[in-house]
This record gives structure tokens, C-alpha cells and sequence, in this order.
């Protein structure tokens, strides 16, 4: 059976240089989310979903230092996470419509993919320890692979994240754990629920953590290089707090974050920052692919049994 080979046009040409790449990488998980809310908005899909927009520049940062036999876990926020890892949108989008050639069948839906190298669940705390685990697979075969977990701020909340913290350091799993700190937990500011400093919580248990407040996928780039090298290197667990922001709604229509406060966010956006980058000729024609490309695997998506 072939290696699925995601299409260039949203993943990526040989001729495109890694600021046009990031740039391609990004639209397309945009585009890929916005067309989604717009089938539901139409009737098409029922449910919820949650999406990713506005944290684009994570996803693709950190799934672009990932080697094959590495482990992705992530969370019900995972449509990024996925993309940046696979190139895969007809399997997304198909899973999503609940169709039998959909990632999972069409069994998952949104929040719960089961792919090679690759898990998400809608219960973040719960996946944590199952990424530790993975992890001490990794370690007992000797191998030079890692496990990534992505959190956010509100999994801070559950106990497993913390039993897993002091078995990762114990027994120095290759366990890199990235939080996404959007400021909110659904509907719930940080401030409401959160004591302390959250880079202490993890430096309790002796863990290294490296911290960064942007939406620059390059100077995201350059701290998240670091930490995976020395991932795999030590064989040790490390943690990458990425201070970012979510533009959309916390599921499909749920959002209580002041409108002021969600307005402002958009001037800094990864699009934004990045786009200048390129020249305008190569964002149009990278637009122009990505745009094409989704409309045709959301055309045969819907005409799937």
C-alpha cells in the first residue's frame, strides 16, 4: 500500500522556500476551518466542532520538527494539529462527515482521530498519560523517537496532567508536552480558575520548560527546534508553553470573551505577522492553490458513500 502523499498545493511545493511553505501550511489549516464552520452553518454537518483559528502558527512549528516514527497526541482542538502533521484534508473533512472513508471511518468524527503516529481525544487531561506512555514504549525499544502532547491552560485543572509530570521526570520519558495558552477555558478566563505561575507548576516537579508569547510562526520555529532536539537527545521530558490566542468561538457558536478583546487580537494573527514575508504575487498564487484544492476534496468528500 502507498504512503499518502498530502497535495502540494496545501502542503507544500518543491519550489517553495520555508517562509512560503509556513505561509501555505497556515492558509490552508485556515481555510480548511473556515470552509468547515461553513458547513455547518449551511446545514450540511450537524453537531459541534472546535476549531483552531488564530493558533495556526503552532501546529505548524511544531509538527514541522517531527520525524516519521515520532508520536502526536492531541486534544478536541486537534484539526491543526492533524493537518500540519498529514497534509490529510479528505480524510478530515470525510471523518467529519461521518463517511467510511473518513480517518476513523467516520466513527471519530471531529475531536477523536486514531492515525498512525498520530491520536487525539476530547478529554485533554486523559491523553496525557496515554502520551507518557507511548513515550516509555519509545524509551524501552531504545529508539530515537519522541511523543508530543498538546495541552491547554485549562488542563492544568486535572490531576492526571500531574501524576504524569512526576512519572515523566521519574522515570525520564522522552516527553515533550506543549501547552497552548489561549487565556480561556471554554468560556472561563485563566484568572478565574488558575493560582500560581504556570511555569512553576511544571518546574515542581524538576521539568525543564521553555515559555514564548507569540503568533510568529519563525520565533515559534525557533524555540520549539530546540526543545524537540533536546527531547531527543536526553531522552528526557521538556515542556513549551506557547502563549497564544483563539479567534473563533470555543466550539461552533459558544464564545463569551469580550468583543473588543477578540477585535484587537486580529491585528496580530499568525497570517498577519507571516504574510509580509512573501511578496504579493506568491501569497495570491498560494491562496489561489489552497482555495482550489479544498473546494475540490470538500466536493468529493460530500460525494462519498
Amino acid at each position: 500500500m502507498e504512503a499518502f502523499q498530502p497535495d502540494p498545493r496545501l502542503f507544500g511545493r518543491p519550489a517553495d522556500d520555508l517562509d512560503a511553505r509556513y505561509y501555505r501550511r497556515m492558509r490552508f489549516i485556515r481555510r480548511f476551518e473556515e470552509k468547515l464552520l461553513q458547513l455547518f452553518e449551511e446545514g450540511i454537518l450537524a453537531g459541534t466542532t472546535h476549531c483552531s483559528i488564530g493558533q495556526e502558527a503552532d501546529a505548524v512549528a511544531v509538527m514541522a520538527h517531527l520525524e516519521p516514527g515520532d508520536h502526536a497526541f492531541s486534544n478536541h482542538r486537534c484539526h491543526g494539529h492533524y493537518l500540519a502533521r498529514t497534509g490529510d484534508a479528505l480524510g478530515l473533512y470525510a471523518e467529519i462527515m461521518g463517511k467510511d472513508a473518513g480517518v476513523c471511518r467516520g466513527i471519530g468524527g471531529s475531536q477523536h482521530i486514531c492515525a498512525p503516529g498520530f491520536k487525539s481525544n476530547g478529554i485533554q487531561g486523559g491523553i496525557v498519560p496515554t502520551a507518557a506512555g507511548i513515550a516509555w514504549a519509545q524509551k524501552l525499544s531504545k529508539s530515537n523517537d519522541v511523543s508530543v502532547v498538546f495541552i491547554g491552560d485549562g488542563t492544568l485543572g486535572e490531576g492526571a496532567v500531574y501524576e504524569t509530570l512526576n512519572i515523566a521526570q521519574l522515570w525520564s520519558l522522552p516527553l515533550w508536552i506543549v501547552l497552548e495558552d489561549n487565556g480561556w477555558s471554554q468560556s472561563t478566563p485563566l484568572a478565574a480558575n488558575f493560582a500560581g505561575d504556570m511555569r512553576m507548576r511544571f518546574e515542581a516537579f524538576g521539568l525543564p520548560v521553555s515559555e514564548i508569547e507569540s503568533t510568529d510562526v519563525k520565533a515559534i520555529d525557533e524555540v520549539v527546534a530546540a526543545d524537540v532536539a533536546r527531547v531527543r537527545e536526553t531522552r528526557t521530558p521538556h515542556v513549551t508553553i506557547l502563549h497564544t490566542y483563539r479567534l473563533c468561538n470555543h466550539s461552533k457558536s459558544s464564545d463569551a470573551r469580550p468583543e473588543e478583546e477578540v477585535k484587537a487580537r486580529w491585528a496580530t494573527e499568525p497570517l498577519v505577522i507571516h504574510a509580509p514575508r512573501l511578496d504579493g504575487g506568491a501569497r495570491e498564487a498560494i491562496d489561489a492553490d489552497v482555495e482550489s484544492a479544498l473546494d475540490e476534496v470538500i466536493e468529493h468528500a460530500r460525494a462519498l458513500p
